[in-house]
């Protein structure tokens, strides 16, 4: 089968397009589906640069995908061949809880994943496909939805009339927290440094839209969020947090500008702030989420479509940060 494969070495040098990688099948309570789009997530690229010895088995990268099942192993009775679903990409972690167990693990590493033209996984890891939403839109919605799905509801708690500050808007996590923010009635402000980024968020439903150069106190008068969730790390954090209202609550799940901060830990405690960690979700938090998007209809923010041997031109834009929502790869 065609198959995004790294080996061998760090970064995109280690990066293959195979047409002759070996089919998986399907063992005793497990799935074989043929994926039709694969969605890119910044996992990826963490990825292909931890990988870096030359003896490093080959890796099919991916944990976002959606398909038609082709096969079913002995004991799968929820499961049908012909089945449109979403592959879940959380191993391991069953039931929503404060935080996953010490097994957990996203589906792309260590094992196999989705961006290749088949794949097996275990028969609670699928999900049915809204039958809204194209295959791209599909395959770029696992990792992404379930994980600000979490950050928004469970960890956060947030509510209708609820004001959310979402820095660094564009990634795929921030244009999905846009979409559900506004769907259960809560106030959206986001920041960028790019205009064009803050005028496409203001399209998707964004109130107010903040530009990196800006007093960001001064332009919502002081402390006005109920909810901040952070992912951008050292070079906002402080700034975010300078928004939230005494009571607030900040949720942090990513730190691509840097994980270590100072704190002035004096202010925190008389701002009576509450601080939240979150990653990714549950297999129960994704079935959630997917009742939600089916009732609230939404529709994934797809920047740019890619076939399967192009990955590598997609993993660039999405290491340049070039995007708007999610990168798709149509595979066959």
């Amino acid at each position: 089968m065609k198959a995004i494969v790294h080996e061998g070495h760090p970064g995109f040098e280690g990066l293959d397009f195979r047409a002759d990688f070996s089919a998986p099948e399907p063992g005793p309570g497990e799935v074989k589906v043929a994926l039709k789009a694969a969605g890119l997530n910044h996992r990826d690229l963490f990825i292909i640069q931890k990988r870096h010895k030359p003896d490093d088995a080959p890796l099919i990268i991916g944990s976002d995908g959606a398909g038609i099942v082709t096969e079913t192993g002995a004991g799968v009775t929820g499961v049908h061949r012909g089945d449109e679903v979403l592959i879940i990409p959380s191993l391991r972690w069953e039931k929503e809880s404060a935080a996953p167990p010490d097994d957990f693990d996203i589906l792309g590493y260590p094992d196999n994943g989705t961006l290749a033209e088949y794949i097996v996984v275990a028969e609670k890891q699928i999900a049915p496909k809204p039958s809204y939403l194209s295959w791209a839109e599909a395959g770029v919605l696992p990792l992404a939805a379930l994980t600000g799905f979490r950050a928004l509801f469970t960890r956060g708690g947030l509510k209708k009339g609820d004001t959310v500050f979402i820095p660094g808007i564009g990634s795929g996590v921030a244009t999905y927290m846009v979409q559900m923010a506004k769907a259960v009635g809560a106030r959206v402000v986001v920041s960028s440094r790019s205009a064009e980024k803050l005028e496409k968020a203001k399209e998707l439903g964004a109130d107010a839209a903040l530009n990196n150069d800006q007093n960001w106190t001064e332009a919502l008068e002081g402390g006005a969020v109920d909810l901040v969730i952070e992912s951008v790390g050292v070079a906002t954090f402080n700034r975010s947090l300078a928004l939230l209202k005494p009571g607030g609550t900040i949720v942090a799940f990513g730190a691509s500008s840097g994980d270590k901060i100072s704190l002035d830990l004096r202010q925190f405690f008389y701002k009576q702030w509450n601080l939240c960690g979150t990653t990714m979700g549950s297999i129960e938090e994704f079935h959630k989420m997917l009742v939600f998007f089916n009732k609230y209809k939404i529709h994934p923010v797809v920047d740019q479509t890619f076939e399967l041997k192009n990955a590598a031109e997609a993993l660039q834009r999405l290491e340049q940060g070039s995007q708007f929502g999610k990168i798709a790869l149509v595979i066959s």
